[in-house]
C-alpha cells in the first residue's frame, strides 16, 4: 500500500505522459464531456453560449468572414463554433478526436441544413490538400500540448493556411498560473461520478512547475477491475513568451487580446488570445 501511495503522489516531468485518448474516447467520460459541452450555463468543456455568440460575432467582423471564407476549427468538439460560423455562410472544417462529439456535431449540421466537413481524427495527425483563410483553436486547447506537439501543430498550420491566412487561439495567462496551488485530494467517486459509472476511488494531485510555467492535474482512478491515470497538463504564457513562440515558428503576430471575443488585454487577464499570420 505504501508503494502504491508513493506512485499515486509521484511528480512526473513536464508533459512526460499524454493521455488525451482516455479523456475523450472512454465511453462514460466522453458522454460526460459532451454533457458539459452542451451546458451553456457553465465554463467547463466549452464557454457559455452567450460568450460563444459574442466571440463568433467578433470573429466574423475581425476576419471578414463570408461565404468564400474557409475555416478550420481544430478541437471543434460538438461544433459550437463551427455550426455558428457555417450559419453565416463560411466553409467550415471541424477536426476533433472525440467520436461522440463529432457524431453529435454531424447530427446538428444535418438537422440545421449546414454543410460542415467534420473529421474525427487527432488534429496533430490531420492532413488535407485544402487551404484555409482562418484556423481556430478555442478554449486553451493549445496549452494542453507539449512544446514538441505545439511546434508540430504550428508547422502544420503554416502549410494549411492560404497566403495571408490567420490563426486565432487562446491560452492561459501567468495570472491564471498564480491562482493555481499545489494540492492533494482524495474522494469516493471523485468529481461526482465523472470518471466511471461504477464505484471508484479517485486521487487528484495538482503540481506546479515554475521553471516550465506548467501545471498538472494528475488523476489516479481506482476501480474494481482497473486503475487508470489521467494527466491534464496546462502551459501558461505571458505576452512576451506567447509572441516569441509564434515568431520562432514563422508567424507574424497581428494582435493579442484578453479573449477570443476581442476584449482588450489587461494586467489581470486570466487568458490571452492571439491572432497570427
Amino acid at each position: 500500500m505504501f508503494n502504491q501511495l508513493e506512485e499515486i503522489n509521484s511528480r512526473p516531468a513536464p508533459f512526460e505522459f499524454y493521455t488525451v485518448e482516455t479523456l475523450w474516447n472512454d465511453p462514460h467520460t466522453s458522454a460526460k464531456m459532451l454533457e458539459y459541452h452542451l451546458n451553456s450555463d457553465v465554463d467547463l468543456s466549452s464557454r457559455r453560449g452567450e460568450f460563444i455568440d459574442r466571440s463568433v460575432e467578433w470573429i466574423v467582423a475581425q476576419f471578414g468572414v463570408r461565404e468564400s471564407t474557409r475555416i478550420a476549427d481544430f478541437g471543434c468538439g460538438p461544433g459550437l463554433y463551427a455550426s455558428r460560423l457555417a450559419a453565416v455562410g463560411a466553409d467550415v472544417t471541424g477536426i476533433d478526436l472525440s467520436e461522440r462529439s463529432i457524431e453529435y456535431a454531424r447530427s446538428v449540421a444535418v438537422e440545421r441544413g449546414l454543410h460542415i466537413d467534420y473529421v474525427r481524427q487527432n488534429y496533430l495527425e490531420y492532413e488535407t490538400e485544402r487551404r484555409f483563410d482562418l484556423i481556430l483553436m478555442i478554449f486553451c486547447d493549445f496549452c494542453a500540448l507539449s512544446p514538441a506537439q505545439r511546434k508540430t501543430l504550428l508547422g502544420k498550420w503554416r502549410r494549411l493556411l492560404k497566403a495571408g491566412g490567420s490563426v486565432l487561439l487562446d491560452v492561459c495567462s501567468m495570472n491564471m498560473y498564480a491562482q493555481r496551488e499545489e494540492a492533494q485530494s482524495y474522494a469516493l467517486n471523485l468529481l461526482d461520478g465523472f470518471w466511471s459509472e461504477e464505484k471508484y476511488y479517485g486521487f487528484l494531485n495538482t503540481f506546479k512547475y515554475d521553471d516550465a510555467r506548467v501545471s498538472l492535474d494528475k488523476y489516479t482512478l481506482i476501480e474494481p477491475a482497473r486503475t487508470r491515470v489521467v494527466y491534464n497538463w496546462l502551459q501558461y504564457y505571458d505576452e512576451e513568451s506567447l509572441r516569441a513562440e509564434f515568431a520562432e515558428n514563422g508567424f507574424e503576430v497581428a494582435g493579442i487580446y484578453g479573449d477570443v471575443a476581442g476584449a482588450p488585454l489587461t494586467s489581470d487577464s486570466l487568458e490571452m488570445a492571439i491572432v497570427a499570420r
